[in-house]
């Protein structure tokens, strides 16, 4: 049998294929190394990041554990620098301005240490900081020599708060009596408008021929089917602006009837103004509080005060409790008649059923007629309550130390306003309210169950009499403090009673064109009076 001769070839193959899979594993172990490589190169770069972070964090907390270290002369030195700028304040306080321009400078040197050491990054050495040191700390011990530790400093800001609450109040004080002046003043162009008038009247028989024919509707006067407002008052403008906004204001103001009452001084102005001008066809009545007969010292008691020479003495002079009792109870307003009037309105109309009283400072800008119809439950007066804030309670208003008040009247009973009130005059009269003011004012002859004025002497009389109407019929405020511009909006009467009063200099101005846009400035007697 012939043998195969020798393939030469197949080893060659095999020695190829060797060589293939070597270099494929080459390949692959390179591919491994590559990726290990990488991802230990990711690992690593974010570590030393955040190693440098961390190192920049330490290098940047370097500074602020050099100054908590209690060893630092960084921190010594910051802390003296701290301690004489509390000295220069007192040296200044103390008037010593020379011992505050040493500090001053001392403290402008180490400064310039502590920028320095923190420009470098390295903390202060005792070598380059012991000169600062030692003169800042003379400087300080000279400053506790005077006085200057914390300790007297507290004494003396105690004396100066003292004298500064000493201060305070005594412009407190001038600033009220000042403004109470300036309240209590009439006006150049009022008195001028009031003497104009008053010749026009007598001068013009034209306008006494106008009323005697208005007066011929009579009847208007007396007709309870009609809107009766009553208003007291001595000043012409001021009645003129209610007049005219609630004319305005009406739906029906030929059904509106004014009744107004003033005082002999302002009787014949008064009728002149109302007289020549027409609002929207309001009928206007005008009298003067001198012709009731029944107006006389026996039947009222504040009449009966006023003759009394103490309370003049008490009211008028202010001499007779070494002025403890402040100005604001002193005002002579508040022991006229045409203020008091509101407790008699039943004697001044005594055909009327019910009648809206309204203050001279206010003004109306809704219609009122709905408060005719308005049930008060039984009671005499419909009002807006003013205890909304916690201190327009009975106890703001009354001395509670005494028994008659204590044992009688809730303290924390709620406030009402004077200013825009609906009177039953059938209740009224029904229930004798003019007696129980009678009583109370008899019993404070002696002014010890409150001081003065109307509204706490109305607390009185009207109180469990009271209906509470709705805050909107009312909006006070205006005369002396900031009020919502809603509420404003909101409202039918805006109250401006304060001493901020809206025809005077000293009136809020934001508040005064809600009055002056009743009043024609166009007038020829306004004019000629400089009312602008």
């Amino acid at each position: 049998m012939r043998r195969r001769p020798i393939d030469f070839r197949r080893p060659v193959r095999r020695s190829v294929s060797n060589v293939l899979w070597w270099v494929l594993c080459s390949i692959a172990v390179l591919l491994f190394i590559f990726v290990l490589s990488r991802g230990s190169e990711s690992k690593s770069r974010p570590a030393i990041l955040k190693r440098h972070r961390h190192d920049r964090i330490m290098e940047g907390l370097n500074i602020t554990e050099e100054l908590l270290s209690p060893v630092s002369v960084t921190r010594q030195l910051s802390d003296l620098v701290s301690l004489a700028k509390a000295f220069v304040v007192i040296a200044k306080e103390s008037n010593n301005h020379q011992f505050a321009w040493e500090l001053s400078a001392q403290i402008r040197i180490s400064q310039i240490l502590l920028s320095d050491a923190a420009i470098r990054r390295t903390p202060l050495t005792i070598r380059e900081s012991e000169t600062a040191i030692r003169d800042m700390t003379l400087l300080l011990y000279q400053g506790q020599q005077l006085h200057y530790d914390s300790a007297t400093m507290i004494m003396r800001l105690k004396a100066k708060i003292q004298t500064l609450d000493e201060q305070r109040s005594s412009v407190s004080e001038k600033s009220s009596k000042y403004g109470q002046i300036a309240a209590e003043e009439v006006p150049k162009s009022l008195y001028c408008l009031g003497v104009r008038l008053t010749t026009e009247w007598f001068n013009n028989s034209n306008l006494q021929r106008k009323l005697i024919e208005r007066n011929q509707i009579d009847m208007k006067l007396k007709d309870n089917n009609l809107y009766h407002f009553c208003v007291f008052s001595d000043n012409i403008l001021a009645t003129s602006v209610v007049v005219n906004s609630t004319a305005l204001s009406s739906k029906n103001p030929d059904m509106v009837v004014f009744h107004l009452v003033t005082d002999q001084i302002n009787y014949a102005a008064m009728k002149a103004w109302f007289s020549m001008n027409d609002f929207r066809g309001v009928t206007v009545e005008v009298q003067k509080f001198e012709d009731f007969s029944w107006l006389n010292a026996s039947y009222v008691p504040v009449l009966k005060q006023l003759q009394d020479s103490e309370t003049q003495s008490y009211y008028f002079s202010g001499n007779s409790d070494d002025g403890r009792t402040p100005i604001k109870f002193r005002n002579p307003k508040y022991l006229s008649m045409l203020n008091h009037l509101r407790f008699y309105i039943p004697e001044v109309f005594p055909a009327l059923n019910k009648v809206l009283f309204l203050d001279d400072d206010v003004v109306v800008q809704k219609d009122l007629s709905a408060l005719f119809s308005i049930d008060l439950n039984g009671n005499v007066n419909g009002a807006v309550e003013t205890c909304m804030e916690t201190f327009h309670r009975y106890h703001k208003y009354l001395n509670y130390s005494h028994p008659l008040i204590r044992s009688h009247f809730d303290p924390d009973a709620c406030g009402w306003a004077f200013g825009m009130n609906v009177f039953d005059l059938v209740e009224w009269r029904k229930r004798n309210v003019t007696g129980i003011y009678h009583y109370w004012q008899e019993m404070n002859v002696d002014r010890t169950l409150w001081k003065l004025g109307t509204l706490p002497p109305g607390l009185l009389t009207f109180y469990g009499l009271t209906e509470p109407l709705d805050p909107s019929w009312h909006v006070l405020g205006l005369g002396y403090t900031n009020v919502d511009p809603k509420v404003i909006l909101k409202g039918a009467v805006l109250h401006f009673n304060g001493n901020s009063k809206p025809w005077l200099k000293i009136g809020i101005e934001k508040y005064k064109p809600l009055w002056e846009k009743y009043v024609d400035y166009s007038h020829y007697l306004l004019q000629q009076c400089n009312f602008h």
